[in-house]
């Protein structure tokens, strides 16, 4: 497992990099490792080499992994989450990156209150437009946060968005300036109601133009665990 441990001294050098370009500290950027179809000893072998956070995007393989890695870390749901999942994944994870419908987050508060939690959510935007995305339209969003601030067993802590699947860098930093612009938007609109720490975007093969446009929570798989088999 030595090439995931080359490959995240790579990506923290990488993300060096692309925060001085911009004039910010790199210190302040997390880091998700993607882990989906990732074997537990690839996550271990993350967890040893830095990454304290780890991403699954589907609620039964991380129910199957999670046991099986023995190295503490805090847990991401990073996946489109069913509600009928929802149970489990207050079961499973620290924070759930990808809400984006009221009834959704209305099942999580009742899931997390069940078992006397409060759990850490994003709100998904849909900043490409794309019908394969997940997220809430961005003019909805600010009555899906309105809502969610009145659940009790639910933290917000910012906003996420998947880029398009696009070279274009003009198109993909538009829709991660737009995320930051929402979020600046809601800060204004709620006050101190809301808590709006992380903006949620970038992943491997577009992670800087997300530094450049302001992200603080990268999803990075193939960067650090090299294309799957």
């Amino acid at each position: 497992m030595d090439t995931v441990a080359d490959n995240w001294a790579s990506i923290q050098e990488r993300i060096a990099r692309a925060a001085a370009r911009c004039g910010r500290d790199p210190a302040t950027i997390r880091v998700v490792a993607a882990a989906k179809t990732r074997a537990p000893a690839e996550v271990e072998a993350a967890v040893a080499a830095g990454v304290t956070w780890i991403g699954e995007n589907r609620v039964d393989e991380a129910a199957r992994k999670k046991p099986q890695v023995r190295l503490p870390a805090c847990w991401h749901f990073i996946g489109q989450l069913q509600t009928n999942k929802a149970g489990r994944a207050v079961e499973l994870f620290d924070m759930v990156q990808s809400v984006d419908r009221e009834r959704l987050a209305v099942v999580l508060d009742r899931r997390a209150g069940a078992v006397g939690r409060q759990l850490d959510i994003l709100v998904q935007v849909n900043t490409s437009g794309a019908s394969q995305q997940g997220g809430v339209a961005p003019d909805a969003a600010e009555a899906l946060v309105a809502r969610i601030g009145e659940l009790s067993h639910l933290r917000l802590r910012g906003l996420m968005t998947i880029g398009p699947l696009s070279d274009d860098e003009r198109a993909v930093r538009s829709c991660f300036a737009a995320l930051r612009r929402l979020g600046e938007r809601l800060a204004a609109a709620f006050g101190a109601a809301v808590d709006l720490r992380y903006l949620s975007m970038g992943m491997s093969g577009d992670f800087e133009w997300a530094i450049a446009e302001g992200a603080n929570v990268l999803r990075l798989g193939t960067a650090l665990f090299g294309p799957r088999r």
